[in-house]
């Protein structure tokens, strides 16, 4: 059986994840293979309804340290569900999300941590780390006028948040894909589509490659 693969899809607000997953998605599609499209929080019927909980709190909203608790909560049903079981199978898993976006919101921009949020990763999901976890970076101008015209003024209670929190969230992104180069691939997503899609499929192609 041929080995199953795990893709995440890293970046801020509005910088092309979900649409880069699903193009991803459908070009190994097309070679053959067979891949889960899915996406953080949710992905599970539980994960989906912690989302819910995370994306629409109820009364206040949640502290940092709840919300990464909910996020680890949400991740471990995830992985033991859908992501660890497809891999199993020989299947390929392209999330658009996954425990990085909690280093770098929970952890960088609301002050938890990241030794806190590796260790509930480490708790609920076992450590397990993707094959490969492409950044998506794009200009913080691009990226404001894709959210609004994304979500036509109603942002989410995280994506709402103010600029210096996602800025914060950024640069803890590109920390993180500094340290970690063999892990991360960095690409722009200030192109077009097909530009980034390209540059998408560069750094995925080795993967197809049969393991020695």
């Amino acid at each position: 059986m041929r080995q199953g693969r795990f893709i995440a899809f890293e970046g801020g607000e509005g910088c092309g994840k979900s649409t880069q997953a699903r193009l991803l998605a459908d070009a190994l599609r097309a070679r053959g293979l067979s891949v889960d499209l899915t996406r953080e929080p949710g992905g599970t019927p539980g994960a989906e309804a912690i989302r819910d909980l995370l994306l629409d709190p109820p009364g206040e909203g949640w502290g940092p340290e709840a919300e990464a608790l909910l996020f680890a909560a949400a991740r471990a049903d995830h992985v033991a569900r859908l992501i660890r079981p497809a891999i199993a199978q020989g299947r390929w898993v392209i999330s658009d999300r996954f425990v990085d976006s909690s280093r770098a919101y929970q952890g960088g921009a609301g002050g938890v941590g990241d030794d806190a949020v590796q260790a509930l990763h480490a708790i609920g999901s076992r450590g397990l780390r993707p094959d490969l976890t492409i950044l998506l970076t794009v200009d913080p101008e691009t990226a404001l006028a894709r959210t609004r015209a994304r979500d036509g003024g109603n942002a989410d209670a995280i994506g709402g948040r103010d600029a210096g929190y996602h800025r914060a969230v950024g640069e803890t992104f590109g920390r993180l894909a500094e340290e970690n180069p063999d892990e991360f691939k960095v690409i722009s997503g200030d192109a077009t589509p097909e530009e980034v899609q390209t540059a998408v499929w560069s750094a995925v192609a080795p993967l197809l490659e049969p393991s020695p």
